[in-house]
C-alpha cells in the first residue's frame, strides 16, 4: 500500500508548475477577462526597395555583394472577432521597437493586447532600420574590408541607461526617483533589454518609416496612428504626404510638433490628440517641447482641425513616465485613451 505522501507530492508538483506557467502580474482590468478572441492576427512588410550593393559581406561563406531589401517597416497585426473599431497603428520611439506596446517589464497586459480586447484592429510596427525591420550593413562592411575611411560608418547610436533614466522621466538625474512616478522600476532590468541601437540618423529624408505608413494607413482604409517621442512628427508628417487612410492622430510625449507657422490644411477636421505624462515642466528637454506642442495645436485648432493637447494629471492619471505606456497604472491610461478614440473618431 503507498503511503499517503506519495500522492500528495505529484498534486503539490503540479500545482507548482501550473503557477510557473501562469503569465506574470497580469492585472485585474476587467478586459482581461476571459480568452482573447481574433479574427485573424499576422505580419508582413509594407515600404522597402532593392538596391545592389558590393559590400555586403567579407565571410568565405557568404557573396560579397548582390541586391538587399532596405526601408522596409516590419507590421505585426491582430483583428478581434467582429472588430467594430477603427484599426490603430502603434509607433515606437527612439532606440525601441514595437516591443514598447507589448507585454510590460513587469509582465502585465501592454497596449497592444488591450487595444485588441477594446475590439480595435491593433497593428505594431518596427521602425525601418529597426526590429524586424532590417538595417542595410553595406556602409559598416565598406569600412570594415578597407574600402572607405571611418567617415563613410552609418551615424548609428545607443542610448545608454543612465541617460535613458532623465529622458523617459523616471527622475530627474539616474538614480533619483520622481515622487509618486509610476514606472515599475523593480522590473527595470527587463526594461533595459527592450533598448536596440538606433539607425535613425543613417537614414534618408525622409524618414522611410513616413511613407511606409502612408501606405499601410491607405491600405488599412482609415486608421488612427498612435506615436511616442522619436516618432511622435510621423503622423503629421504622414498627413502632410498624404491626408488618406489617416482617421486621427495621437501623439504620445511626441520629441516634435509641427511648427505653429507650418501649413495646417492637412489637419482640418481631424482628430488630433497630443498627450502628456507628469515631471514634463521639470525637464529642460521635454518642457520646451510641450510648449512648442500647445502653440501647434492652437494653430491647428485655428485652421479647423480638432485637436487637444491633455497632461494625464489633469484627468486624474498623475504620475506617469515618459514611458507611459508601460507604467503602473497603464492600463487604465490605454483605457482612457480607447475612450478619447471612441469619442473623437467616427466608426
Amino acid at each position: 500500500m503507498k503511503r499517503w505522501w506519495t500522492f500528495l507530492v505529484p498534486l503539490l508538483l503540479s500545482a507548482a508548475l501550473a503557477g510557473c506557467a501562469a503569465p506574470a502580474n497580469r492585472g485585474t482590468d476587467a478586459a482581461s477577462a476571459g480568452p482573447l478572441t481574433l479574427e485573424r492576427q499576422g505580419s508582413f512588410f509594407v515600404g522597402g526597395r532593392t538596391v545592389q550593393s558590393d559590400n555586403l559581406s567579407l565571410l568565405p561563406a557568404y557573396a560579397p555583394g548582390g541586391r538587399i531589401a532596405v526601408d522596409q517597416m516590419y507590421v505585426r497585426y491582430q483583428v478581434p472577432a467582429a472588430a467594430a473599431r477603427p484599426p490603430v497603428v502603434l509607433i515606437h520611439g527612439c532606440c525601441l521597437t514595437g516591443k514598447t506596446w507589448e507585454t510590460t517589464p513587469d509582465g502585465r497586459m501592454g497596449w497592444d493586447e488591450l487595444f485588441v480586447r477594446r475590439g480595435f484592429p491593433t497593428y505594431v510596427i518596427d521602425q525601418a532600420s529597426r526590429g524586424r525591420s532590417a538595417a542595410d550593413p553595406s556602409g559598416i562592411v565598406q569600412v570594415k574590408g578597407g574600402r572607405a575611411g571611418p567617415e563613410a560608418l552609418p551615424q548609428v547610436f545607443g542610448a545608454s541607461q543612465e541617460g535613458a533614466w532623465a529622458i523617459f522621466r523616471f527622475g530627474a538625474k539616474y538614480p533619483e526617483v520622481f515622487p509618486g512616478m509610476q514606472f515599475p522600476l523593480e522590473a527595470q532590468d527587463e526594461f533595459w533589454k527592450q533598448m536596440v541601437p538606433d539607425w535613425l540618423n543613417a537614414l534618408p529624408t525622409p524618414n522611410p518609416t513616413v511613407p511606409a505608413l502612408s501606405q499601410l494607413a491607405r491600405r488599412l482604409d482609415g486608421a488612427v496612428l498612435v506615436s511616442h517621442s522619436q516618432s511622435g512628427i510621423y503622423p503629421f508628417q504622414t498627413a502632410m504626404l498624404d491626408r488618406r487612410g489617416i482617421r486621427g492622430i495621437v501623439a504620445i510625449e511626441p520629441g516634435a510638433c509641427p511648427a505653429a507657422t507650418s501649413d495646417m490644411a492637412p489637419y482640418a477636421g481631424l482628430p488630433i490628440l497630443v498627450l502628456w505624462g507628469d515631471y514634463v515642466d521639470q525637464s529642460p528637454r521635454w518642457a520646451p517641447r510641450l510648449k512648442a506642442c500647445r502653440e501647434f495645436v492652437e494653430a491647428a485648432n485655428r485652421a479647423g482641425a480638432r485637436a487637444e493637447s491633455v497632461l494625464l494629471a489633469d484627468v486624474g492619471l498623475p504620475g506617469a513616465s515618459h514611458m507611459l505606456m508601460q507604467d503602473r497604472h497603464s492600463l487604465r491610461i490605454g483605457r482612457w485613451l480607447a475612450d478619447w478614440i471612441d469619442a473623437r473618431v467616427p466608426r
